[in-house]
């Protein structure tokens, strides 16, 4: 099982990890492109559009994964197929339904978030950039339930590849529709957002043709595990299916908008928080297109192992749940929480660390700019372990626990944003998504700690040693930093770039050899590593 969720994890991983890179790098030429007046723009209709999307399809991934993964488990291929077949028009509606819903509502939403006259970014401007967003929803649907059998039958790559070419063909059509109308036709940087938020269609359009691919290839395999079943008709009723999808989704669909509803709540009084305490639209704009797009890019790099962690999870947890292994759950807890913080940890708090050379390289120099990311990095750890702990209750059935504990989360957000954004100004909006997710999680666990009476010392100690190796890490990366700046200047792209890789390249050498040194890693990543780690002597 182990290397099996392993595999999985990393095929699904990778794809992310690609995928996030991608979804950072080419943020570097458009924000040169529209600048950092008008980024905000484009942060203003993905949150909505984000929230849509995560309402409409975003369970649908996990919860067909968990239903196919549990028939199947139980030989029973039929009525994973039967779902599919029936809900191919199902998704279609959903998708035109979500479209019009974000595409009526753009000048509600853009009215309410738009106030003030003392900025650049009007709220038609707004309602602009989500009307062409929203052509992207009519597509998703569909698409989320395939990738939703694909995973359920454990085939992880076609998830991975299809959001890779989902984000190369998005980010071809934002670059170059923004360079067209901003350098050939002299366009305004209004139209460039607008061009860049309609490439979300198209590159659905890109996943959708891959998974097609993938599709014809995969289904002789399908039909011999259903022909080999001896059972090609399901004795389960559609509505008895729905029934079941329903009460597997709607937990996921929260748990998927709870990024964006929490971005929702900035978007709904940050401006209007900010303009209580003297800042003007403006500057109230830049410094939330700071916080929900620029430093958000970067903070979500790490989460990506969370994503393929919960995904992958799911089927194990679902299989062995049914069948009433225990054990082997709490094993399978037990690596996914060592694993994830051993690998979140370091890469948010390096990030944490070195906020000024990363603003630099991808942006532009900015001590806000610098600070916001700083102190916004860490939470990244939280990012991550929400999915993973949401995706274990949903594995034993505890829906109804997800979306309390996930109400909970967001309202002590709601509640705190503004009297925090008055205090403490953008680091007040960090705080308060900071406490929201410590409220959901805290409450996740005490939920998996009563249900499986899951208690393990020695996960305890292995966190222990892990924060102790980063401590020391991060503190031998500080001081490489500071010997650099004692030599150079770093006022430069170039230079920041450079100290980057030389304190990453540092911190990575340190703690891999600690480490290994120790056997943590040896014990968390099993006999591959070992096999290789025993040839250089660890």
């Amino acid at each position: 099982m182990a290397s099996n969720l392993l595999k999985g994890t990393m095929i699904l991983t990778v794809g992310l990890l690609l995928s996030r890179i991608l979804g950072v790098l080419y943020i570097i030429p458009f924000y040169q492109l529209v600048g950092e007046e008008y980024i905000g723009l484009y942060q203003y209709a993905y949150v909505p559009y984000s929230i849509v999307l995560a309402v409409a399809v975003s369970g649908i991934p996990i919860a067909v994964s968990k239903f196919v993964s549990k028939y199947n488990t139980l030989g029973d291929y039929a009525t994973g197929r039967k779902l599919v077949k029936s809900s191919m028009l199902l998704m279609v509606v959903t998708g035109v339904l979500g479209f019009l819903v974000l595409y009526f509502l753009a000048e509600p939403i853009a009215h309410s978030v738009i106030k003030g006259k003392d900025t650049s970014i009007t709220a038609q401007d707004v309602a602009t950039v989500i009307k062409y967003v929203s052509f992207a929803v009519i597509v998703v649907p569909v698409m989320s339930l395939i990738r939703g059998f694909f995973q359920g039958y454990q085939h992880m790559t076609p998830t991975a590849v299809s959001q890779l070419i989902e984000q190369i063909v998005r980010i071809l059509f934002v670059l170059s529709g923004a360079f067209l109308v901003m350098k050939v036709f002299n366009g305004t940087e209004k139209t460039a957002v607008s061009f860049a938020v309609f490439a979300a269609f198209l590159g659905a359009i890109a996943s959708l043709v891959v998974l097609y691919w993938y599709w014809q290839k995969l289904k002789p395999e399908f039909n011999g595990l259903l022909e080999g079943s001896g059972n090609a008709i399901s004795n389960i009723s559609l509505k008895n299916i729905y029934k079941e999808i329903l009460v597997y989704t709607v937990p996921f669909a929260l748990v998927g908008v709870i990024n964006p509803l929490f971005q929702f709540v900035d978007m709904i009084t940050f401006n209007r928080a900010m303009a209580m305490i003297g800042f003007s639209g403006k500057e109230s704009g830049i410094y939330l297109g700071m916080l929900n797009l620029t430093t958000h890019k970067l903070v979500m790099i790490p989460v990506m192992l969370a994503t393929g962690f919960s995904m992958a999870l799911i089927p194990y947890i679902t299989s062995y749940y049914a069948k009433q292994d225990f054990g082997q759950v709490r094993k399978s807890l037990d690596q996914t929480f060592q694993i994830l913080l051993f690998l979140t940890v370091p890469a948010a708090m390096g990030i944490s660390v070195l906020a000024n050379e990363f603003y630099l390289v991808f942006y532009q120099q900015s001590e806000t700019g610098t600070a916001v990311l700083a102190h916004y990095a860490p939470v990244a750890i939280l990012f991550a372990l929400y999915p993973v702990t949401t995706a274990i209750l949903q594995g034993i059935d505890r829906q109804k626990l997800i979306i309390l504990n996930l109400l909970l989360g967001i309202l002590t957000k709601l509640v705190l944003n503004t009297p925090l954004i008055k205090a403490f100004e953008t680091d007040g909006a960090i705080m308060a998504t900071a406490l929201g997710y410590i409220v959901a999680i805290g409450l996740n666990m005490l939920a998996i700690r009563k249900t499986l009476h899951y208690k393990s010392p020695m996960v305890i100690r292995r966190i222990f040693l892990i924060v102790i190796v980063n401590v020391v890490m991060l503190s031998l990366v500080l001081l490489s930093k500071w010997g650099i700046e004692k030599m150079f200047v770093i006022d430069h792209k170039l230079e920041a770039l450079v100290v980057i890789f030389v304190c990453a390249s540092i911190g990575v050498a340190f703690y891999g050899y600690v480490t290994l040194r120790l056997g943590l890693a040896q014990k968390l990543f099993g006999e591959r590593l070992t096999k290789y780690t025993k040839k250089i002597g660890f």
